[in-house]
């Protein structure tokens, strides 16, 4: 799988986790704890794969080394939240105040990548290239997950 698609589908698979958040009051707490046991597997997951593999071969390029350091800022920003939302009791108001400003943060993020960065990466990387960073970078998720999850 080429290294675009696989980073869509995490987008598409986060994306649908905090989706399942929507009608959850803080009385969800199990639920809400289950969820976010999951969503936060997911992004660090995510961003590191990004920042281990997929990174610093966009970083080496004029046209997409801008966006890759601003990306790595949007990642730093995103795993303080998680650190936050983690330490946090799931049950309250902040919480969920707290999970919003996560979801609109994670949104900007994909955003960019999606309309600016993966275009960018399709320009300026072969395709080869593209799919042989998928590949390491399923490799190196199943590395990570089995490591820390």
């Amino acid at each position: 799988m080429d290294a675009i698609t696989l980073l869509k589908n995490d987008h598409d698979k986060v994306k649908a986790i905090f989706k399942e958040f929507e009608p959850l009051t803080e009385r969800a707490v199990k639920t809400r704890t289950e969820l976010f046991a999951r969503l936060y597997e997911e992004l660090e997951t995510h961003t590191h794969i990004e920042e281990k593999i997929f990174y610093p071969v966009l970083r080496k390029e004029a046209e997409t080394h801008d966006i890759v350091l601003e990306g790595v800022e949007e990642h730093h920003v995103i795993k303080v939240l998680l650190r936050e939302l983690k330490s946090e009791d799931v049950g309250t108001e902040k919480w969920g105040s707290k999970l919003h400003v996560l979801s609109e943060n994670v949104d900007h993020h994909v955003e960019e990548e999606e309309e600016k960065m993966f275009p960018s990466c399709r320009e300026v990387l072969e395709k080869a290239k593209i799919v042989d960073l998928g590949d390491k970078m399923e490799a190196e998720k199943k590395i990570y997950k089995a490591a820390n999850f």
